[in-house]
């Protein structure tokens, strides 16, 4: 499986109309956590957040919202962000349009953000015009744990995050059932060693 753990900069000046990290100087980074809310991942995250008074984001899929309501309104309740990740996760690029935006507007239904990732990064020019028209803010990441890789070690999840990451950061994981053996080992390692040198952990929404 092929992925660009760091994103390169040439991609992100390229894609100037997406979000791909946020401004530096307070050494603050920015956990974002796809695909839930799930029964048991999303409560473990949410438990290990709040042993280190750390906020995140979480882009949901609408359905997942639907199945497990509780999990949703205690992300809410803690402090978290959450963004929209479409209806059933669908790839922008295998489906029509329309098809794309109305599996969006059914997941804005019950997550009200104006945050919206779209899953596998992937989403065509049309698509995301649309959306921006809409009053979305597109939302991509600066690295990308690997953690939904079954292959990868935890140890190597682990160092694509301490080594790529830096103040200003977005760092993707998944709080889903295929993540969770690998962000239960990686999670509490990530947040105590940056915890350790002087950062914070904050939404987008901060």
């Amino acid at each position: 499986m092929f992925y660009l753990v760091k994103t390169p900069p040439f991609i992100a000046s390229w894609f100037k109309n997406y979000t791909w990290n946020k401004p530096a100087g307070e050494k603050k980074m920015y956990l974002t956590f796809d695909d839930g809310p799930h029964p048991v991942a999303t409560p473990f995250v949410l438990d290990t957040l709040q042993l280190y008074n750390a906020k995140a984001t979480f882009f949901c899929i609408g359905k997942n919202v639907v199945a497990y309501p509780g999990i949703y309104r205690r992300i809410l309740d803690e402090g978290h962000a959450v963004g929209n990740h479409t209806q059933h996760h669908k790839n922008g690029w295998k489906v029509k349009d329309a098809e794309y935006l109305e599996d969006v507007q059914q997941a804005a239904e019950v997550i009200h953000s104006k945050w919206f990732r779209p899953p596998y990064g992937r989403i065509t020019p049309f698509q995301a015009t649309q959306l921006r028209q809409r009053g979305y803010e597109l939302v991509m990441w600066s690295v990308l744990s690997g953690d939904f890789d079954l292959k990868l070690p935890v140890q190597k999840c682990i160092e694509n995050v301490l080594l790529n990451s830096k103040d200003g950061s977005i760092v993707v994981f998944h709080d889903s059932e295929k993540s969770y053996p690998t962000i239960r080992e990686v999670l509490p390692v990530i947040l105590k060693h940056f915890q350790d040198e002087g950062y914070m952990f904050a939404s987008l929404n901060d």
